[in-house]
């Protein structure tokens, strides 16, 4: 590594104690402090099956809720389902693992998540409603609690309108593309329930809401999975309906402040795959500083991701090498341990081509060791939590979707 290179690092690095949450935070005071003017703070991760990077980002949500003020933890999970688990988060109501196995994907079915959520129920216990912190999602594909509460409403109010409840059904498990047409028959379909449900008398909130969360979903199944598309291919529209859904969170709560969990690819400030306008790009477009983007890389380690590219099977172990190429050697020969670094004290380096490793819910059979992604730091992140050794997450009982 060149010498300024781990100079820079050595000297703007800040030691993280412990990735326990509950554990002291005097380590965590230095990003408290870079968190001062952000609205939104974006908690990326590498892969979404390391034990280490849920843990650690438990004790930065604890930190940023009971030291910094935040007040809503949103996922890149199920906007449908997670109204449950916010209602447990927030009442107590309802199984905190059934709630967090109905998320929508194998990556969050872990008993890291489990404890994550428990220990949001238990800080909000004993606090008046408005000072409790909520938890939201912000994908629009797997909306089975929609599908659910808005053809019982149908049926219930509208039984002449069955056929529409039944179109509905496809979006409880439907994917980003999984039903491309151009026309978009199936999300005007949508929005003229949502219109119809919104105007009845009998509709509360909560049926107006789910059924303008099929909208976004219908809208998200129906693009095209052809990145060639741009701004109106499945990945890119699923973005800016994640940011859309953020934006949402932050204006429902003039003074409120949001924690984002999702992938590295999403936080970012940048573009993903063949050039994706990212999440975290929208939302530095709209909030400038006021959105944080934090990376977590890790040196070596295993973690678990699904064998392939298909979207069946069990997520399986993985083990990888700290490697020679990647910005995460670097990051593990400059400093030892785990640690902290904020990406916006300006150095030639971070304006520098690197390369990162970037694991999605499934890998290639052999190929995933010698796969990186693209990465200029200070254009991409403001933040990296660099975690030296990665295990594997614990899943639930009957991981399998």
């Amino acid at each position: 590594m060149p010498d300024e290179i781990a100079r820079w690092l050595a000297e703007h690095a800040r030691p993280l104690d412990t990735l326990t949450p509950g554990a002291p935070t005097d380590d965590l005071k230095p990003l408290g402090v870079k968190l001062r003017g952000a609205r939104i703070v974006g908690l990326g991760e590498s892969t979404h099956g390391t034990r280490e990077f849920f843990r650690l980002k438990h004790r930065i949500a604890e930190f940023l809720v009971c030291e910094e003020g935040f007040t809503t933890l949103a996922m890149e999970a199920s906007e449908s389902a997670a109204r449950a688990l916010d209602a447990y988060v927030r009442h107590g109501v309802g199984d905190p693992a059934r709630l967090v196995a109905r998320l929508g994907f194998w990556t969050w079915r872990t008993q890291e998540m489990v404890d994550l959520v428990q220990g949001l129920r238990a800080h909000n216990r004993d606090l008046p409603e408005e000072r409790r912190v909520r938890f939201a999602g912000v994908d629009p594909q797997r909306g089975a609690d929609s599908v659910e509460a808005v053809t019982a409403f149908l049926r219930t109010c509208a039984p002449e309108r069955e056929e529409d409840a039944r179109a509905l059904e496809v979006l409880a498990h439907a994917r980003p593309g999984s039903l491309p047409d151009p026309e978009q028959v199936l999300r005007h379909r949508t929005e003229e329930v949502a219109r119809y449900v919104a105007d009845h008398d009998d509709a509360d909130d909560v049926v107006v809401e789910h059924a303008r969360i099929l909208v976004r979903a219908a809208d998200l199944v129906t693009r095209s999975l052809d990145q060639s598309a741009g701004e109106e291919s499945a990945f890119a529209v699923r973005d800016r309906a994640m940011a859309d859904a953020v934006a949402r969170l932050v204006e429902d709560d003039p003074t409120g402040r949001v924690m984002l969990w999702a992938h590295n690819g999403h936080v970012a400030t940048g573009t993903y795959g063949d050039r994706v306008t990212a999440l975290g790009s929208r939302l530095r477009e709209r909030y400038g500083e006021g959105y944080y983007a934090l990376a977590l890389l890790f040196g070596r380690g295993s973690f678990l991701a699904r064998r392939g590219t298909g979207l069946q099977g069990r997520p399986v172990r993985h083990r990888i090498g700290t490697g020679t190429r990647s910005i995460e050697a670097r990051l593990a020969d400059a400093v030892r341990g785990d640690y902290y670094v904020d990406l916006r004290t300006p150095a030639p380096w971070l304006h520098a081509p690197q390369a990162q490793r970037s694991f999605g819910s499934s890998v290639p059979r052999f190929s995933y060791r010698f796969h990186t992604a693209p990465l200029v730091p200070a254009e991409n992140y403001d933040g990296i939590a660099f975690v030296a050794r990665s295990t594997c997450s614990q899943p639930l009982p009957q991981t399998g979707e």
